[in-house]
């Protein structure tokens, strides 16, 4: 007897998976992620929706980058496996957004995306404010904000409504 083959699952989000799939192979990193950083559940299923257009930018289904980390002076850092130039809308103080040219960090894994992002928001010190509200997911995305993650004027509106609209606060673990 011949063993029918078995279906393989990604082991995290991928470019090619519908918006459901996508959350659902989404949910462990984000999860692993709160344990290890305190970082939100939802906020990180949030952030990963919206920057990597439900895994569908170039960036994330190519270079498995899910949260627009970017590279500073060629250096893709800890868990990146290196950087590729991608063009970008850029927003200055007064809301008005622009097209340039960023390099962001490219990754061998979904998981190294998940875990490069979380681990940024809990060291780099001008994130710290958010970690007073780790139960308070919109405040925590606020403060991330303010702190200079995005240049969009409503980047926490958007993510505020994403975490509303798909319910994203009921991955949240209770830590």
């Amino acid at each position: 007897m011949v063993a029918a083959p078995v279906a393989t699952v990604p082991a995290g989000p991928t470019g090619t998976m519908t918006n459901e799939q996508f959350l659902a192979a989404s949910i462990p990193a984000a999860q692993q992620s709160q344990r290890d950083t305190r970082v939100p559940t939802s906020v990180t299923l949030a952030q990963a929706i919206l920057e990597s257009g439900w895994g569908r930018s170039s960036l994330s289904a190519n270079d498995r980058n899910f949260f627009g980390m970017k590279c500073f002076n060629n250096a893709p850092g800890s868990y990146a496996a290196g950087c590729h130039s991608y063009s970008t809308q850029e927003c200055n103080a007064a809301g008005v957004c622009s097209t340039t040219v960023a390099t962001f960090r490219t990754y061998a894994t979904s998981a190294a995306s998940f875990t490069d992002h979380g681990m940024a928001l809990k060291n780099l010190s001008r994130y710290a404010a958010a970690f007073n509200y780790t139960t308070d997911p919109n405040q925590f995305i606020a403060e991330v904000h303010k702190g200079g993650y995005a240049t969009d004027p409503l980047y926490t509106t958007k993510l505020v409504n994403l975490m509303t609209k798909y319910n994203l606060y009921q991955y949240d673990l209770a830590l």
